[in-house]
């Protein structure tokens, strides 16, 4: 963990401890999720995954339903899922996947953001906490971002993951059901793209 003695650094150690971080999370490019790129041609990666999400709130701000400050949902978005270095992309719908997930993403929490400045590390690591507990404005629709992306990955390339996943509609809404929070507007369009993805066998109906 970070110490205060990092805050008083010199400004070249200092500038080393920040590149070392920017190489070291430059593994975030090599972890690969379950869901394809819209064209479904290949699987993303997680970086993609942050970026993505990053440039998707910019845009989609407007329908948050609160006031947001996206000097503070950019940032989270592109933190959110560098734990993922180490602790590998959990699957959303592998419920025995997620029993240890707070562990191993905790864990590489401590260690990922360590590499930082002191101040800096804990700042990041801040806000990567916030996204988790979806507490705040900011956090809920940061969270309705994360969570509409791959819906719509899933929608485009003709259902592609759904399908290789034995995923059915039932699972998608109640996955996504926190998207809500953050957006009524995008909840009601990942719910029409639920239902289209049904009717055209894109997405298995829900089990009764």
């Amino acid at each position: 963990m970070a110490t205060e003695g990092d805050d008083r650094l010199g400004p070249l150690e200092r500038l080393e401890r920040q590149l070392a971080f920017l190489i070291e999370i430059d593994k975030l490019k090599d972890v690969v999720r379950r869901n394809y790129l819209a064209h479904g041609e290949r699987r993303e990666n997680t970086a993609e995954h942050s970026w993505h999400l990053a440039m998707a709130a910019l845009v989609l701000a407007e329908h948050a339903e609160e006031p947001v400050d996206l000097g503070r949902v950019v940032p989270m978005l592109l933190v959110h899922d560098l734990v993922e270095i180490d602790a590998g992309d959990t699957f959303c719908y592998d419920p025995v996947a997620h029993l240890d997930k707070e562990e191993r993403e905790q864990r590489a929490a401590d260690r990922l953001f360590a590499l930082l400045p002191g101040e800096q590390g804990a700042r990041l690591r801040g806000l990567w906490e916030e996204f988790e507990a979806r507490a705040t404005p900011e956090a809920r629709f940061a969270n309705a971002v994360d969570r509409l992306m791959p819906v719509l990955h899933n929608y485009h390339s003709q259902g592609r993951g759904w399908r290789e996943n034995g995923v059915n509609a039932g699972q998608v809404l109640e996955r996504n059901s926190p998207i809500g929070e953050g957006s009524a507007a995008l909840w009601n369009r990942v719910k029409a793209a639920v239902e289209d993805a049904v009717a055209r066998g894109l997405l298995a109906p829900a089990k009764s």
